[in-house]
């Protein structure tokens, strides 16, 4: 190496090994693991792929579960010539090359291409296009990869034309085989190193990783890595060097939970949270809480929701849920995280078994649909303000009767404009505070109906 250079020529250095993950990435469907219900012997991708007549498809699925690796034993059994990109790399200019290479292909050789697209959702929608009209031609079949959820993030034109198919995260089981082989397999994986693996850590790896053999394999990986010998040293004298939960959890800091602010999961995780205090079920209600709080939601995001839901689904059957609500959301506010997850399990448990009621809700639902239904109706003249003698000439607030002039604070004056006179907006349900309030509303509409009756007579 010459004086101030930085690095070794070209050539001198051995080349650093590929990730263990890379490495042991199934290059046939024999050593694939998972996705049986759409890769088993007889199934229809299996079967498209074995005899090379594949169509466009989309691989939707997390992190880990094979998209890639079976776009790649794809590209090793088709006759079709096989292009693969990353979204996040390609432009429109390499997308239009692609397929102009393409229609040549088809023209010239009636030859098919398979174009392979690695996080097709980075794509924007004029970049998607691009691929509509090869794909309607059959120049290419498109098999495209995403984590998120295609109807959101590809073009409906695209989706059309295209057999979605989901992967699902790895179980345990199929984790632990794939670590296993990693383990046993002298040519790709860690077989010729002196490991010792403690029972149940592979196990508790399967369990961190989340359904994600990625994220196994690089934790199996590391711990192989800085394992030591009985004696302290690190395995340079040929001692087998020991791998078991302690030192699975020294080489974690914190489990990865899957999570997407923006993506489905995040909306996936706050539905279920609404559905399980909505079915009163707490221990679900806080399980959820737990999964979006420790992934990293925003807390007051949280929050902002438990508010929403005091209204739409507990309403004036406990009142109080809405004051309890807005003081989690103070006290988020006011101690910040993490002390401020009990005051938002506490809402959560305290909505989940409040009695529920969705009339305010409904109440306002319909009150908006009537609003915005027809020409806007005038407020009646006696509920009017008058503050000037004008106002008054017009008949601006004559009629109008004092409610707490009378004993029951009700009167027989209609507040609703003609037209829309006897609707009946808000029904209280017959749970919590509500069977009360709706006996009380019972009860004044039958005093103002016979004060009316006797106006009337």
């Amino acid at each position: 190496m010459k004086p101030g250079e930085l690095f070794e020529p070209e050539g001198t250095l051995p080349r650093a090994p590929s990730p263990l993950a890379e490495r042991m990435r199934p290059r046939s469907f024999d050593e694939f693991v998972g996705q049986d219900s759409v890769l088993a012997p007889g199934c229809p991708l299996r079967e498209a792929i074995t005899r090379d007549a594949l169509q466009s498809i989309i691989l939707w699925g997390p992190p880990g579960t094979g998209k890639t690796t079976l776009a790649r034993i794809i590209a090793t059994s088709t006759h079709a010539h096989f292009i693969a990109f990353s979204a996040v790399l390609a432009g429109i200019k390499e997308i239009k090359a692609v397929m102009a290479e393409a229609e040549e292909a088809r023209r010239h050789l009636n030859r098919r291409t398979i174009l392979f697209v690695d996080e097709i959702h980075r794509f924007n929608k004029a970049q998607q296009d691009a691929f509509l009209p090869r794909v309607e031609a059959g120049d290419i079949v498109l098999i495209g990869a995403t984590t998120e959820n295609p109807s959101f993030e590809v073009n409906a034109a695209l989706l059309s034309r295209s057999k979605v198919f989901v992967l699902q995260p790895l179980g345990v089981s199929e984790i632990v085989d794939i670590l296993d082989r990693a383990l046993r397999d002298k040519e790709r994986g860690l077989a010729c190193e002196p490991l010792d693996v403690a029972d149940g850590t592979l196990e508790a790896i399967a369990r961190h990783a989340n359904g994600d053999a990625r994220v196994a394999l690089n934790l199996l990986e590391l711990a192989a890595a800085i394992a030591t010998s009985g004696d302290g040293k690190s395995g340079t004298s040929g001692e087998s060097r020991r791998i078991d939960l302690d030192l699975i959890a020294r080489a974690l800091q914190r489990r990865t939970l899957l999570y997407d602010k923006s993506g489905e999961e995040h909306f996936n995780l706050v539905s279920a949270l609404h559905k399980s205090m909505r079915n009163s079920d707490p221990d679900a209600a806080v399980y959820w809480l737990a999964r979006m709080v420790e992934a990293g939601e925003d807390p007051l995001y949280i929050a902002r929701r438990l508010v929403r839901f005091a209204s739409e689904d507990v309403g004036n059957a406990d009142p109080r849920a809405l004051s309890l609500s807005m003081a989690a959301k103070e006290a988020v506010h006011f101690v910040g995280m993490p002390e401020g997850n009990t005051a938002l399990a506490q809402a959560v448990t305290y909505l989940a078994i409040a009695p529920k009621s969705n009339a305010v809700y409904v109440a306002y639902s319909q009150a908006a649909r009537d609003a915005l239904a027809d020409v806007a109706e005038a407020v009646p003249l006696h509920l009017r303000n008058a503050p000037t003698d004008l106002m008054k000439d017009l008949g601006y607030a004559k009629g109008y009767e004092y409610a707490h002039d009378h004993e029951d604070a009700t009167t027989a004056m209609d507040c609703l404009p003609p037209k829309l006179k006897n609707r009946q907006y808000y029904r209280p349900t017959e749970r919590g505070l509500e069977k009360t309030i709706g006996e009380r509303l019972s009860a004044w509409r039958t005093a103002r109906q016979q004060r009316r009756s006797g106006e009337n007579d």
